[in-house]
């Protein structure tokens, strides 16, 4: 799916917030990048790939982190400068990104690895810029969520409907494109259950979200 959809949604994707709906994903999934950056206690900065309006990239700076937040889509880093004036913000491709070797200590992407065309890519050049680990929270594809985007209300929504869901083993199987002496350890939870309190965690993944954090060695010295 290309980016110019989310591009021409910029001016909706803040207010969807602000539906019930919207709040209770917002506080789930809060609750979840909480859990997944204790697993990274010693970072110092986070870099959002496919931050959108910077919702959650203003969040990394709540957590007290230097938060910079990418995206492809003009009109989304446009809409995070406006309303995030503070905050870094950079134009630029996930599969290709404009940042050295070990530039930030953690990487995240929120809702963004289902809609790139190379998500695997991605990973590589996330692992690449980052010391100390990944942050991932993915559209889950098996939950009730899952199956409403492919066969449900959801699948005729123009961007949801086009969303590339993930399983646990299949991101596991992405995983396999970052250098394995890289991955140290990965944890894993799920939220966003269909009933119970929408800050609820569970290492059961079938709620509409799983969160991982994948902690990495630090990379090896070039000569």
């Amino acid at each position: 799916m290309g980016w110019k959809a989310f591009d021409t949604d910029a001016d909706r994707y803040e207010s969807w917030y602000a539906s019930p709906r919207g709040q209770r994903v917002d506080q789930s999934e809060r609750k979840l990048l909480e859990r997944l950056l204790q697993k990274m206690p010693n970072a110092a900065s986070a870099l959002e790939v496919g931050c959108g309006t910077g919702h959650f990239t203003a969040l990394f700076a709540d957590q007290g982190l230097f938060p910079i937040g990418l995206d492809r889509a003009p009109a989304m880093i446009a809409a995070l400068r406006r309303l995030h004036p503070s905050l870094p913000a950079v134009l630029g491709d996930a599969h290709k990104l404009p940042f050295q070797d070990g530039a930030v200590d953690v990487t995240v992407f929120v809702a963004t690895l289902e809609f790139l065309e190379q998500p695997e890519v991605a990973l590589a050049e996330a692992v690449r810029v980052s010391r100390k680990g990944l942050i991932l929270v993915v559209l889950n594809k098996w939950s009730v969520g899952g199956l409403s985007r492919r066969l449900g209300r959801q699948a005729r929504s123009r961007r949801l409907g086009r969303a590339r869901d993930f399983s646990l083993p299949q991101l596991n199987d992405l995983l396999r494109a970052v250098p394995a002496d890289r991955i140290q350890r990965i944890w894993w939870t799920s939220a966003l259950y269909p009933i119970g309190p929408a800050e609820f965690l569970a290492h059961v993944p079938l709620g509409d979200v799983i969160g991982l954090a994948v902690m990495l060695n630090t990379p090896s010295i070039r000569s």
